[in-house]
């Protein structure tokens, strides 16, 4: 499974970005596609996550209510909307695969995501 990333850039608090992620190749055992992100010092951390086949959407307490998470099976693509950015929320942003019980099997390459007051 490959998963490309994009979308990142620099943008005032306040503002709005839209991240994309596509997956490919041998995406049939994915159960959840999720982001996660790597604040600067800080440990990866998640962010959302989306059930492919229910559409049940789980969000971090952080970024609940600015947030959404979407996905378009189609195009097997993920999105993150992210709204009212802060600069807490400046970190790389990276895309994941995960299985039913969770666990990540696949990891994206991140894209940067810079909020400046």
């Amino acid at each position: 499974v490959q998963l490309q990333a994009s979308g990142g850039g620099s943008v005032q608090a306040g503002g709005s970005l839209r991240l994309s992620c596509a997956a490919s190749g041998r995406t049939f055992s994915t159960y959840f596609m999720g982001w996660f992100r790597q604040r600067p010092g800080k440990e990866r951390e998640f962010v959302a996550r989306i059930n492919l086949y229910t559409g049940r959407k789980m969000y971090a307490d952080s970024v609940r209510d600015r947030f959404i998470i979407s996905r378009d099976n189609a195009k097997n693509t993920v999105y993150l909307e992210m709204n009212g950015l802060k600069a807490e929320d400046t970190a790389v942003y990276y895309c994941a695969t995960l299985s039913a019980a969770g666990n990540i099997d696949y990891w994206g390459q991140g894209t940067q995501v810079t909020v400046s007051c």
